[in-house]
């Protein structure tokens, strides 16, 4: 708690054109052996858990190596966004899905309300500036619009300054809620038709992009485009990139970001300011968790990378992050739908930690 207090008050609440910053910790890595040996002396063979011993390691450091890892409060936040790059036709579907899309999870009917449902994951739904808006809003949905979506970032800027910083901010301010109210971990969920345009230009903002190849390798189908509009996906996305030279996070945010991203992103920093675990989804959100990490490194250590997207940016944002995820399933949904399938492994990994018998306590000599 005295870590996410920390996070408040450095915000300079006044000051709401200023990049906050977030005071996150390092996992004190001193810790370590003794984690390690504590796993290596269950009653197994050494590394015979493969992926869940790497992630119960993870979870004890982050947690200080407690006897007992604790999950208390799980929770699933799906942020909702409309993105102007839409109406240049590189989706599917149009802007008015996401307010379908929307009223679909409240109502209870998305993959995402599935897996949460079958997994005991409960779930919250926000709005960060989906297009139309819902009137009246529904009781269940938690209002945080930044606007009626963002600009074509094709044209311009996507979204202002203020808009950018106003997202991080509440993105921060509805995490530490959250956390404040008990929640271990936060996982991320996203809506928004465009918004893999969005996630391709950030990564080839922040990964250094410039010539068409390197571009390409960014952009991906999404929803299941056509060539030809793959094509101009790409295009667009280059042409937003070559108007970029300031690439700092804030700034490539600004110019190709989404409010939705934006939100998540800050959301992820304040989860980690706060010493809490971030279960990260696919290729947009990930692209959030890029983000945060270029704005403060140490969040790196609170993620959990849920699964692999079939999207091919999405490969080169793991390379960057050095992340191995849980799963590889074929997915390309998004709503948060990997990191709800990959809940029951984060469990299973803090289950063998805190209950599976040792060599000694079992009396099983080797």
């Amino acid at each position: 708690m005295q870590t996410l207090l920390l996070s408040v008050l450095m915000m300079s609440p006044g000051d709401h054109n200023t990049l906050p910053e977030w005071a996150i910790s390092e996992p004190d890595n001193r810790l370590k052996p003794a984690i390690q040996a504590r796993i290596d002396q269950k009653t197994k063979p050494l590394g015979a858990l493969g992926q869940l011993e790497n992630l119960a390691l993870q979870i004890a450091l982050v947690q200080g190596a407690p006897e007992r890892l604790a999950l208390d409060r799980p929770l699933m936040l799906v942020f909702a966004a409309d993105h102007g790059i839409a109406a240049e036709g590189v989706s599917i579907a149009s802007s008015k899905v996401t307010a379908q899309m929307v009223m679909n999870f409240l109502a209870g009917g998305a993959a995402i309300n599935c897996f949460c449902r079958a997994n005991h994951l409960p779930l919250k739904v926000i709005d960060a500036g989906i297009a139309d808006e819902l009137r009246p809003a529904p009781f269940a949905l938690i209002n945080q619009r930044l606007g009626q979506g963002t600009a074509n970032f094709a044209q311009g800027p996507a979204m202002s300054r203020t808009q950018a910083i106003a997202g991080l901010r509440m993105g921060d301010t509805l995490a530490a809620g959250e956390i404040a109210a008990g929640s271990r971990l936060l996982a991320f969920g996203e809506m928004g038709i465009g918004n893999s345009s969005s996630a391709a230009a950030i990564l080839a903002a922040l990964s250094g992009a410039r010539d068409a190849a390197d571009i390409a390798r960014c952009v991906g189908r999404g929803t299941g485009i056509t060539a030809e509009q793959l094509d101009k996906k790409i295009a667009l996305v280059q042409q937003a990139i070559a108007r970029i030279h300031d690439t700092s996070p804030l700034n490539v945010l600004m110019e190709v970001g989404g409010f939705e991203i934006a939100q998540i992103c800050g959301a992820m920093l304040a989860t980690a300011a706060a010493g809490q675990l971030i279960l990260v989804d696919g290729f947009i959100v990930s692209a959030a968790a890029l983000l945060a990490v270029r704005i403060n490194p140490r969040a790196r250590h609170y993620m959990i990378f849920a699964h692999h997207s079939e999207e091919p940016g999405h490969r080169l944002i793991l390379q960057l992050l050095d992340a191995k995820p849980l799963l590889d399933l074929g997915l390309r949904l998004g709503e948060g739908t990997g990191a709800a399938l990959a809940w029951p492994l984060v469990q299973a990994a803090a289950s063998f930690y805190n209950q599976m018998a040792t060599f000694e306590s079992a009396g099983v000599k080797v």
